[in-house]
């Protein structure tokens, strides 16, 4: 991981295929001397592992590769073949991608295509035969840990800190996991999580998969937990390394606080649970305990009035999702994807908090589903910073005249300072427009679910900065794309399903602003490639 790393800009002769490319029969690693010992210690003759080892290109299948490692007699470390400066990569020493094969890979990926159709598709063209689909996806995955990709997750328009974003949860990806599986975290545990300490040690399980023959003898794997679990945030966006996950609280916590964590997933279980068959949700009720004599209206009553009990809840969630919790996900209006999380229990506005409390400027606009039970847990979690003011997050005071205005779409709220950063910033005012208000509004599709009348203070239309010019759908259209890879996402081990999906948004992410820079060129000439907006990493 030190001294192997490839760049993300690879050079282009080495990035495009080629028929007349050729490659090296014997791969010999070029360390002299020991990298760790004091002194120019020597290392010793090649040592042959394999001569049967093989290079995985897109055009042909190079047999009968040799292989060697070096050793070094003063502290005994080996060193083996990775020299990326060849246009190779070496998995395991038997196994060796061409490095446009890595980036074909990826590039499928994007196009929603598994690993394991790419290889029978080569297979076919080729007439070679390959590893199993499970090594090669293996090998690439080992390839994408020793790439040194920053993972900015930060839009070239909004900047590192961006004021408005729209949240939501991406159901549907998740990884089988039995809830009894995740043991409770140690008793000091108090929710905070070193974020990048996390993520290494995914790549470090990426990159142990070279070096053992059997996954079980890993000694780099990564199992969910809640102590070692953390959300991915733009180096920039977040305040430390130092993140929060309190989903370890779901477990046990005050009735009020669990009757309003488990209100936005209920009503998820609940859309889902109707959308299932009789026989089906007949089922359930048994293993339940539940009465299952009636029709599907009956049988979906009795649950859901069962399903106020946490154990229950947990028992149809995990019978119906049999998984995870799906992904939170943080975006901009661009498209561009900020913050994600794995949820290991069924999602609440909790994980949500976690990410935007880890957040080194919260945004002054927060558009999300359950906008409510978003400013409630936060503000009742941290009544010291009230996070969400003024009004609770409201765009107004929730008095009678305002709420019937708001109804009749003659209420108007202005803000701004959305278009332009407020002259004298308020205390603590956010970076890009100066002001310290924090609003959380319904996406459209929402806005009208609620049944507390005061929620309509939360519609996005009662801002005439934001009327027409923000699409609180762009979340929902992301994950239309994100659904397509389930059929093999969702069928990795978790830690794979984990690193995998941060690694492909943040490809989706640099491909949208390599458009969005194209399109600055185009408008402003060549000196647009110098341009970086207030806040932004870029």
């Amino acid at each position: 991981m030190n001294n192997k790393t490839i760049p993300a800009a690879l050079p282009e002769h080495l990035r495009l295929p080629s028929f007349s490319s050729t490659y090296p029969t014997s791969l010999i690693p070029d360390e002299m001397f020991c990298q760790r010992c004091t002194g120019n210690v020597p290392l010793s003759d090649p040592l042959l592992i394999t001569s049967k080892a093989k290079i995985l290109t897109n055009t042909r299948v190079i047999h009968d590769v040799a292989t060697y490692s070096k050793c070094c007699h003063q502290c005994g470390i080996h060193y083996r073949y990775q020299e990326w400066k060849d246009g190779l990569h070496n998995f395991n020493d038997s196994v060796i991608l061409d490095l446009p094969l890595c980036l074909h890979i990826r590039n499928m990926l994007q196009a929603h295509t598994a690993v394991g159709r790419v290889v029978q598709c080569l297979e076919l063209t080729i007439g070679e035969q390959f590893p199993p689909a499970k090594t090669v996806l293996h090998a690439y995955l080992h390839f994408e840990a020793l790439t040194s990709h920053e993972y900015e997750y930060s839009c070239v328009t909004c900047g590192d800190h961006p004021p408005i974003v729209i949240m939501d949860l991406h159901r549907k990806g998740a990884f089988n996991m039995s809830l009894s599986d995740i043991k409770p975290p140690p008793k000091d545990f108090n929710g905070n999580v070193n974020m990048e300490d996390f993520w290494k040690k995914l790549s470090l399980q990426m990159i142990g998969r070279g070096f053992v023959k059997k996954q079980s003898d890993n000694p780099f794997t990564v199992h969910p937990s809640y102590h070692l679990w953390a959300p991915w945030i733009g180096r920039y966006t977040r305040k430390s390394n130092q993140c929060l996950n309190t989903e370890f609280q779901k477990i046990h916590q005050p009735k009020e606080a669990e009757l309003c964590e488990m209100t936005v997933s209920e009503d998820r279980l609940k859309n889902e649970l109707y959308n299932k068959k009789v026989s089906v949700i007949r089922k359930l009720c048994k293993e339940c305990g539940v009465d299952s004599i009636g029709s599907k209206s009956d049988l979906l009553e009795r649950l859901s009035s069962e399903m106020k009990s946490r154990q229950i809840y947990d028992k149809v969630f995990e019978k119906i999702w049999g998984a995870s919790g799906g992904w939170a996900v943080v975006m901009c209006p661009c498209r561009i994807v900020y913050s994600i999380k794995c949820c290991l229990r069924a999602e609440s506005p909790r994980d949500f908090a976690d990410i935007l409390l880890s957040w080194k400027h919260i945004p002054n606009i927060v558009i999300y589903d359950f906008a409510r039970g978003l400013a409630t847990h936060t503000n009742l979690c941290y009544p010291e910073t009230l996070t969400f003011t003024p009004h609770e997050g409201r765009l107004a005071d929730p008095t009678d005249d305002n709420i019937k205005m708001a109804k009749e779409g003659k209420l108007k709220i202005s803000l701004p300072w959305l278009n332009l950063k407020k002259q004298v910033p308020d205390s603590h005012g956010h970076p890009i427009t100066g002001s310290a208000e924090h609003y959380v509004l319904s996406d459209k599709f929402h806005e009208d679910n609620s049944k507390d009348k005061r929620d309509v203070l939360r519609k996005i239309g009662l801002i005439p900065q934001l009327a027409g010019k923000v699409n609180s759908q762009v979340a929902e259209q992301f994950f239309s794309k994100l659904k397509k890879n389930n059929y093999f996402l969702n069928m990795t081990l978790p830690s794979t399903h984990v690193f995998l999906m941060r690694n492909m948004i943040h490809h989706y992410n640099s491909q949208k602003t390599f458009k969005r820079l194209e399109a600055f060129r185009k408008v402003f000439g060549t000196s647009c490639a110098e341009y970086q907006p207030p806040g932004c990493s870029w």
